[in-house]
């Protein structure tokens, strides 16, 4: 079961305003990983479901999330299907993100009152997805879908609309401050904060670092 409800998950993204993405086979590296972005300042995070046995690194993730990082609201992502949304949540998964928008998702997600984040690459998508109760939607992948003209493009007819825009993102003050000044409501960031090389070594402090500026340059424009 989730600890956090819809309402802090929603709360917690919208006010910090970026959403590290990262999957890691080795559960000590995934911990590591998860509390050099904890010590940057992050407090919600997305696993994403992309190797054999994700879904056991993912249940030690969680355990380490709660009894380590106080305040972290661990999510899943990539999930393409109902079957393993279930899965997940059963594991206390906080929120789902997918790199698409499936209703059924989004029913085994409402019944539990958890955030699903689902993919639009349209206007319409991510009217649809609103229509099954999705606050969020996720414009993916961003980039290809026109960058930050594409979010101010959505949000003049529909103001009302919270975008996540994830791919092409990087932790830098000149990208973010084009994305928020656009409207997104927050930004997913992967490969930008976790360097081969750098988690390769084991140099959890350059990804404190990268999230700790990141959130700085954010707050700064919004």
């Amino acid at each position: 079961m989730a600890k956090y409800s819809k309402l802090q998950v929603l709360e917690t993204i919208t006010r910090t305003g970026m959403v590290p993405i990262y999957y890691h086979p080795d559960v000590e590296t995934a911990q590591k990983i998860m509390k050099a972005c904890y010590d940057g300042g992050v407090r919600a995070i997305e696993f994403t479901n992309r190797g054999d046995f994700a879904q056991e690194v993912y249940g030690e993730l969680m355990k380490f999330a709660l009894s380590e990082c106080p305040g972290m609201i661990l999510g899943i992502g990539s999930l393409v299907d109902a079957g393993a949304a279930s899965l997940y949540l059963q594991m206390g998964a906080n929120f789902v993100v997918s790199p698409l928008f499936n209703p059924d998702i989004a029913k085994v997600c409402n019944r539990r009152l958890v955030p699903y984040v689902p993919g639009c690459g349209s206007v319409s998508e991510i009217g649809f997805a609103q229509e099954a109760g999705c606050d969020v939607c996720k414009i993916f992948p961003a980039g290809s879908m026109g960058g930050p003209a594409f979010v101010k493009d959505i949000k003049a007819p529909m103001p009302w609309t919270m975008i996540m825009a994830t791919g092409a993102v990087e932790p830098t003050e000149e990208n973010l401050s084009a994305w928020f000044k656009a409207g997104v409501t927050c930004v997913g960031i992967g490969s930008k904060l976790f360097p081969k090389k750098t988690v390769e070594s084991g140099d959890w402090q350059t990804i404190t670092t990268l999230c700790k500026n990141a959130l700085s340059y954010i707050q700064n424009n919004k």
